[in-house]
């Protein structure tokens, strides 16, 4: 394996394992890309639904209240909940 790939593969484990290990993602802080990394099943276009969405109505109260985004269901709620917290910003 060449010396470059075998960098790349490090890097992108050393990247992922330091995310899982970052705690739970304050989705009311977040912004889009943090959203679509952490979340499974969200890709870049709902994480912005979701920052869109926490502009207009404001803080989310519960992780469940993510499901009031059009395009994310309750399923996806539930299956990424470990991931998730509701804190406030301190924007």
């Amino acid at each position: 394996m060449h010396k470059f790939t075998k960098t790349a593969i490090v890097l992108l484990f050393l990247l992922t394992s330091w995310t899982a290990l970052a705690g739970p993602l304050n989705i009311n802080a977040a912004d889009a890309a943090s959203l679509a990394q952490v979340i499974d099943g969200v890709g870049q276009a709902k994480a912005e639904a979701i920052v869109a969405y926490r502009k207009k109505h404001g803080h989310f109260k519960r992780i469940e209240d993510l499901a009031k985004v059009k395009g994310i269901g309750s399923k996806t709620v539930q299956k990424n909940r470990s991931k998730l917290t509701v804190g406030r910003s301190s924007k």
